[in-house]
């Protein structure tokens, strides 16, 4: 190959490169006049070639930019500076703004024979643009609802548990300042009460990615213990792995439950006294005095000198009296079970069951074993008395069967009431909305010892009920029902 060739073929690969290059390009002299331009560039601003030669690059200059990018070129002209790259909008020709990546050089003539020219490079950096600001909008949005959130809002690091931002509730909430907490973890401040729980909620979150409904005991910067109900996401800031937490003040709720638990607890107590109070005197008066009468009535029936039809009536009558007597005693036993106070609650319920039986004409069938014994705190034992007898007798009314099965057992942590028949069942979603007082009255003395009741019943598949208590230390520290 010739000397003589290599400008030509030079010449020919600058007009592909600048035919096909995917960067605007342009060439324009010193007062910015456009001398040539790529399909590149006129597709950026939507001219034809034809158009934007000859234009002055300030006409698709956007106004807000117009002014600084005018200087540049100012200072490229008189040679201060021989070449800058900043990004700038563009007005199209439909008044559409683009953005653009601007790199401007000058280019010289080597012999110094000819006026320099500027060349020029715009590379479409719209969509990144767009993209940003979106972005921008979106974390101002964030920003915003973060400061202003009713709720507590944390962002710590995951890793050493240190707070990169906390908002204006959080302030409220706990007394500490943004600035004096920034860079500090939860430890140092004595936030949590109990540091362990915040180990294990941050532990949660890296593990499961969210959690909710985490109930927490934090401490205020002048020493008030107050509960949060708190939740936790995962997000990652840099490439760091951050716990998002949101905690809402649940103190005046906490107590309110407490104040109504302590109510309810008092209202029970006022029931099992009076309770205690008539069955004693249905057993100690009125039993006695009846059975007085049936004595008497017996005497007659067997004295001689009473008329034939006189002894025959008293005979009725002493029956009659009798079987009064029998379901006084019985309803005086429900009322108040001296087997329960000293036999303990697998003796009692074994005796219900089998009054109950006798008294109803079904057939109950009676199971108990791994009890503890003795069964603390002792009000457990009460409470599951009531919760059978209350029980059974929605069994006998509703199911339509003769035959119920009742269990007691005890696990390791916990222990467990079953009532269960194969009768009619029922629909639960109604029974739920209805709520009547037996199931009422079941539910809120298993929560004195917090213990939880389910109902299991499929229509004509019968109907089990299933108290069941915690044993742990927890429970020992509540005042059992009754």
């Amino acid at each position: 190959m010739s000397s003589q060739s290599l400008p030509a073929q030079a010449k020919q690969l600058f007009d592909y490169l600048f035919e096909q290059a995917s960067l605007g390009i342009a060439v324009e002299d010193l007062e910015g006049k456009v001398l040539l331009a790529n399909p590149a560039l006129c597709s950026i601003l939507g001219y034809r070639e034809d158009e934007l030669s000859g234009m002055s690059c300030s006409q698709f200059a956007s106004p807000e930019d117009s002014e600084d990018d005018w200087a540049l070129f100012q200072q490229l002209r008189a040679g201060i500076i021989d070449h800058y790259s900043l990004e700038k909008r563009y007005l199209r020709r439909d008044g559409a703004r683009v953005w653009g990546r601007l790199n401007v050089s000058i280019l010289k003539n080597g012999k110094g024979g000819s006026t320099p020219l500027v060349f020029a490079s715009v590379e479409d950096i719209t969509e990144r643009k767009q993209v940003e600001e979106a972005l921008k909008k979106s974390e101002e949005k964030f920003s915003k609802a973060f400061r202003q959130s009713p709720m507590a809002l944390t962002l710590t690091r995951a890793r050493d548990h240190r707070y990169l931002d906390v908002n204006e509730t959080f302030e409220q909430m706990t007394g500490w300042l943004r600035n004096e907490v920034i860079g500090r973890t939860p430890f140092d401040a004595g936030i949590w009460v109990d540091p362990t729980q915040r180990l294990e909620f941050v532990k949660r979150v890296l593990a499961e990615g969210a959690i909710r409904g985490w109930e927490v005991h934090y401490r205020s910067k002048d020493g008030t213990q107050r509960v949060g109900l708190a939740a936790g996401e995962l997000i990652e800031i840099e490439n760091e792995p951050c716990v998002l937490s949101v905690i809402a003040d649940i103190t005046e709720r906490k107590q309110a439950e407490a104040s109504l638990t302590n109510l309810s607890r008092k209202l029970i107590d006022a029931q099992e006294q009076e309770r205690i109070r008539i069955g004693r005197e249905l057993h100690d008066d009125i039993g006695q005095r009846l059975a007085m009468v049936a004595i008497e009535l017996q005497q007659l029936h067997e004295d001689p000198l009473v008329l034939p039809e006189v002894r025959s009536r008293t005979g009725e009558l002493h029956k009659r009296v009798s079987d009064i007597a029998a379901d006084i005693q019985s309803l005086s036993h429900e009322l108040h079970s001296a087997k329960l106070q000293y036999l303990g609650i697998a003796a009692a319920m074994r005796g219900f069951c089998q009054e109950f039986g006798e008294q109803q004409k079904v057939e109950i069938d009676f199971q108990t074993h791994d009890l503890p014994s003795p069964l603390s705190p002792p009000g457990i034992s009460l409470c599951l008395f009531r919760v059978l007898q209350e029980a059974l007798h929605n069994s006998a009314k509703h199911s339509g069967v003769r035959r119920f099965e009742v269990r007691l057992w005890g696990t390791a942590d916990e222990i467990h009431l079953t009532v269960r028949d194969s009768g009619a069942g029922f629909d639960r979603a109604a029974a739920k909305e209805s709520r009547g007082l037996g199931l009422i009255s079941m539910e809120e003395r298993l929560k004195l010892v917090n213990g939880t009741l389910s109902i299991e019943s499929k229509a004509k598949r019968g109907t089990t009920i299933h108290a069941r208590v915690p044993l742990s230390s927890e429970s020992d520290s509540v005042r059992a029902a009754g």
